[in-house]
């Protein structure tokens, strides 16, 4: 066992941990105070939901046979045929450690399509889309690309889920907006310091995600890590100038929404292109996504969180650079893109991420139609209107205007009688 691997590794799976709460806390801001709660709670779920599921079958899905197909097998259900001398050959961890990595990166890809639908969806339907999600798009596109599978076969590369976490997420998204309709009410940001807590902790969190992805502390593992933090950087700045150029003031909610599109951006990339490709990365980021937003808003498109415009657009575009700038001089294991003269290899990076986006996009529609056919995948016009306390009884906020109101009515009062 290599220790310094599997300390660096351990430490990184707790960091892609954090990000789930850190999602909770931005979605949570994003949307209305009467929805806080129930946007919240579905980032929660997952976490208890889909470790059940990884150790059921997920991780053996993902990782055990199967090599050139689309699914493992169950030889490692319920995690057995491990033992805890069991090693992950390349980089000698622990093979326990690799599936509480692994375990991390499933329980945050579902959570991140609840912000397009906040509000609309009942939570026995999302907890049905929790499973079924997972089992038919997550655990194949992990396999194919990670597990040994058809993908990786083929030459296509995905560094930390361009393709398996942020494009299936975001397209997902896309079809769940479709789907269930726009929003009865509107449904603003209440909470910006709430936004800034979580846009710190997935940031944060990210260096884990992207750096963690190589599963050893070497040369690529550094590189990963300062391309995270460049691309974020670069993509938050040049959301920050757009909006500023357009509104004529600099919004501080552009500054976060850059920042994460930046980082879902430069995933999928950050352990196989050159410092200085994930500058560019991070300005196609902040302009492509913006510009997916913008174009959501004009068609009327009710992505409530623009899950599909930060997590589907930014995925997807950081897959198709990556086969632009891939240099095996980074990472051997990885491509050569096509600034380095090989059009085969972008080839398949772009065939590879429209391909996986379609299937999820179609899949996550045909999903809640046969959902819907179980349980009501909308909810009614009473619920919707104060989600919090009509689907689970609780409220985020002990007091409200009202309550505000009648508190300095009787400290008057009270003031009044004294005098």
């Amino acid at each position: 066992m290599n220790q310094a691997n599997t300390a660096f590794v351990l430490v990184a799976a707790s960091l892609v941990m954090l990000m789930t709460p850190g999602l909770a806390f931005f979605y949570g801001g994003l949307v209305g105070r009467s929805n806080t709660l129930s946007i919240m709670i579905q980032s929660f779920a997952s976490m208890g939901i889909t470790t059940a599921m990884w150790w059921l079958v997920g991780y053996s899905l993902c990782f055990s046979g199967g090599a050139g197909g689309v699914y493992g097998n169950f030889h490692n259900a319920l995690l057995l045929n491990i033992s805890i001398d069991s090693l992950y050959s390349p980089t000698h961890i622990p093979v326990l450690v690799l599936v509480a990595y692994q375990m991390m990166f499933a329980i945050i890809t579902p959570a991140l399509i609840t912000g397009a639908f906040t509000n609309r969806v009942t939570f026995k339907a999302y907890l049905i889309f929790l499973v079924l999600w997972q089992v038919c798009v997550y655990y194949p596109f992990v396999h194919m690309l990670w597990g040994g599978g058809l993908l990786e076969q083929w030459g296509a590369r995905d560094f930390a889920g361009g393709i398996v976490v942020h494009a299936s997420a975001g397209f997902a998204a896309l079809a769940s907006v479709l789907y269930v309709g726009k929003r009865r009410f509107a449904d603003e940001p209440h909470n910006l310091p709430l936004i800034a807590l979580g846009t710190g902790l997935l940031w944060f969190g990210w260096y884990g995600f992207n750096a963690g992805s190589e599963l050893a502390v070497n040369q690529i593992t550094a590189v990963a890590f300062l391309n995270t933090d460049i691309a974020a950087s670069f993509a938050a700045t040049t959301w920050l100038l757009l909006e500023w150029w357009r509104a004529k003031k600099p919004h501080f909610l552009g500054l976060l929404t850059g920042a994460v599109a930046g980082l879902a951006t430069i995933t999928p990339a950050a352990g196989y292109v050159p410092i200085w490709a994930s500058v560019v990365i991070g300005i196609t980021s902040g302009v492509v996504c913006y510009g997916a937003i913008q174009l959501k808003n004009r068609v009327r498109l009710d992505d409530a969180l623009d899950v599909w415009g930060v997590h589907g657009v930014g995925g997807l575009v950081g897959i198709v650079l990556l086969g632009v700038f891939a240099s095996r001089a980074i990472n051997a294991s990885g491509g050569v893109g096509l600034v380095h003269g090989s059009f085969s290899f972008f080839g398949k990076e772009v065939v590879a991420g429209v391909a996986t986006s379609a299937y999820a996009f179609g899949f996550t529609l045909v999903m809640l139609k046969v959902i819907g056919l179980i349980t009501p995948v909308r909810v009614d016009e009473a619920t919707e209107r104060s989600p919090d306390k009509m689907m689970h009884g609780e409220v985020a906020y002990s007091f409200g205007e009202s309550s505000i109101s009648s508190n300095v009515v009787e400290q008057i009062a009270t003031v009044e009688e004294a005098n």
